[in-house]
């Protein structure tokens, strides 16, 4: 009787007509509430993104508000030893503020800093040598042949200055390009959206910050330039004798002969996007493919006498228990 009365209620045509309303007002239920649910934790997702982003954002303006400052203080000792000595004329370069200005040193204070260390750095590298040489370690060389290398690591102090700016200049350079597609990317959406170039620039100065400070700091720079040149296709030109890549230039080119002729800046935008797109990608495939070249060495050291000792060890252990 329980299974028959429990047949006669699923058979019941009121109770399946209430089951089956039942069934639909959950899935409608369920339909209108994930939406909202999901909306909710994306909310919060996006909230917690512009949070971290406004506190990295924060933290690079710092770190840049410290380097500028550093920048803007020259020292009195070396601006008075400089001034004195006339080092300007005699240890200045034609290219010297250009070299300084690409590693991100720009001003007065710099430049006096280098011509600073250009002159004093030989001396120290000189005593340094001469301490090293006569009194630390005990070569068999004749007195004339250890003065003679401490002038060879002097000549080589000279040019300690030069390899620390090629060096700054180097990474700067890296982190400039690491971000400069993806820079363009956001330059050509704001272009697109109706954006003059001038807030355009200063848009996508403040969003690649969090990504790299130096491109942020180089593009407020030609949104500065563009407010207060005559010519803003010297603000360009500036851009690219700043950052000293050819991407960068072929960019300001596209950028220059746009404002020339009057072409669409977003075709010009988007193909020098594409462009440097594919040069980061070649940068890593030729990283990619110098790696086995530059494993050999280790592998060689470190792994092949291992290899060596698994394999050939039992059979040295067991000749040598033979005999």
């Amino acid at each position: 009787m329980f299974d028959i009365g429990w047949l006669n209620i699923l058979f019941d045509m009121q109770f399946d007509v209430m089951a089956v309303v039942a069934v639909l007002a959950f899935a409608t239920i369920v339909t209108l509430g994930l939406p909202y649910a999901e909306r909710s934790a994306l909310n919060d997702r996006m909230k917690a993104v512009a949070e971290r982003r406004e506190e990295l954002r924060r933290k690079h303006h710092e770190a840049l508000a410290k380097r500028g400052q550093l920048r803007t203080a020259p020292v009195s000792f070396m601006k008075q030893t400089v001034e004195r000595l006339k080092l300007t004329n005699i240890l200045e370069s034609p290219d010297t503020k250009e070299k300084l200005m690409r590693a991100g040193y720009r001003g007065q204070a710099p430049l006096i800093a280098f011509l600073f260390f250009r002159f004093v750095m030989p001396f120290i590298v000189f005593a340094i040598a001469l301490t090293y040489l006569f009194l630390v370690a005990h070569l068999q060389w004749s007195g004339l042949m250890k003065f003679g290398a401490a002038l060879a690591a002097a000549l080589f102090g000279f040019y300690v200055p030069d390899l620390f700016v090629s060096n700054v200049t180097q990474r700067r350079q890296e982190s400039i390009m690491r971000a400069f597609p993806d820079a363009l990317d956001l330059l050509l959406i704001c272009v697109e959206s109706g954006m003059s170039i001038e807030s355009a620039f200063t848009r996508v100065a403040s969003e690649i910050g969090t990504q790299s400070v130096e491109l942020a700091e180089e593009f407020g720079l030609t949104t500065a330039e563009l407010s207060y040149l005559p010519d803003r296709r010297q603000a360009f030109d500036n851009l690219a004798r700043r950052c000293g890549h050819s991407g960068v230039k072929a960019v300001a080119a596209a950028l220059n002969q746009a404002e020339k002729y009057g072409t669409p800046l977003g075709q010009a935008l988007r193909v020098c996007a594409q462009e440097n797109r594919e040069l980061r990608m070649q940068e890593a495939e030729k990283k990619a493919a110098a790696l086995p070249a530059k494993l050999t060495v280790p592998m060689i050291v470190f792994f092949l006498p291992c290899l060596f000792v698994v394999i050939l060890g039992p059979a040295i252990m067991k000749v040598m228990h033979a005999f």
